[in-house]
């Protein structure tokens, strides 16, 4: 990873902002192209959640003003095609070619602003450092979990098995345990996320992988298997484990990026098993009175606790490195001043 200079973002269509990066973010599916097992040009911006203040609005933009604290989501959705209408704005139908990226920087542009930012209802400079942290993980990994807690069917008094204990598979853990599960099944061997996944209201650890976390997972549930299964990792050995811990009639969330197309998906026909899932769409989750980001300014959770290192904008390498090397769950990158 290196900083470079680049041209300052500008208003291109009348419904744009630029967002004054305050706080971005390293994600697990950035370590893909970090470690070389996916693909990314050579020199291209990252980064794909931040926290800022609208800088510039464009001519077409209502919703919004200068000085408003924004969650920029990794989403950006028109608001109006027939996908943003169901609530599927991860699919908007309008999206620009080429994906989202740039985050991890200084100044950003936001496009189809009014219907992609969320608006923070507070004043920035009255909320504590681990409230801005945890309103930081809504740009994506709290979305993320609550989206495999959501295509899981997780429901009150169930059980729920979660694959995945980075940012995302931990968000899953408390969405599960928002959804009202009774027991939560976490799946991880390393101590540090252990910790955060009990915090976050699991009730198991299971640290094995592959057939005998299977076996596990089958013996903590007496043979019967999980009602909801969260797969928050999208590597095989991930995939197969959730689809086999199902129980008949079982519902499985997918949210791990997908990272091999040789998955067999026939046996769940048999045991009636639903697979569902994809990238996840933050406003629907993110707004309302009961939305995310109202539980995390009424303090009913706190999903900041993923953050256990925080860097520079100059120190991105570092970021990059502490997750890759899994010194950090998840690393924070503090760039701009409120």
């Amino acid at each position: 990873m290196e900083v470079h200079e680049v041209p300052m973002p500008e208003i291109r269509k009348p419904g744009d902002v630029i967002v004054r990066v305050i706080k971005a973010c390293v994600c697990g599916s950035d370590l893909w192209w970090f470690r070389g097992i996916g693909q990314r040009q050579h020199g291209s911006l990252t980064g794909h959640e931040a926290l800022g203040v609208v800088e510039r609005i464009g001519d077409d933009v209502h919703t919004l003003q200068e000085g408003d604290f924004v969650i920029v989501p990794f989403t950006h959705c028109c608001g109006e095609c027939a996908a943003c209408k169901a609530g599927f704005e991860s699919n908007c139908f309008n999206a620009e070619p080429g994906g989202n990226a740039g985050y991890q920087a200084e100044y950003m542009r936001v496009y189809s602003a009014d219907t992609s930012l969320v608006k923070v209802p507070a004043d920035p400079h009255e909320l504590s450092d681990e409230t801005i942290a945890s309103l930081l993980t809504v740009a994506d990994v709290m979305c993320t979990g609550y989206h495999a807690a959501t295509c899981a069917r997780v429901q009150p008094g169930g059980t729920a098995v979660v694959f995945g204990d980075g940012g995302v598979g931990l968000c899953g853990v408390l969405s599960a345990k928002l959804q009202g599960a009774e027991r939560i099944i976490a799946m991880s061997r390393y101590e540090d996320r252990q910790q955060v996944a009990r915090a976050f209201g699991a009730t198991d650890i299971v640290p094995e992988r592959g057939d005998e976390a299977v076996s596990r997972v089958m013996e903590l549930t007496d043979g019967i298997g999980a009602d909801s299964v969260l797969e928050c990792v999208g590597t095989e050995q991930s995939t197969l484990s959730a689809l086999a811990v199902a129980r008949p009639g079982g519902f499985i969330g997918r949210v791990g990026v997908p990272h091999t197309t040789n998955i067999d998906v026939n046996n769940l026909f048999w045991r009636n098993v639903t697979l569902s899932g994809g990238p996840a769409s933050v406003t629907p989750y993110a707004n309302g009175k009961n939305g995310l980001v109202a539980k995390i300014l009424n303090g009913d959770i706190n999903p900041g606790m993923i953050f256990t290192a925080d860097f520079d904008l100059d120190h991105v390498q570092d970021a990059y490195e502490a997750m890759d090397e899994r010194r950090a769950i998840k690393s924070m990158i503090s760039i701009g001043a409120l």
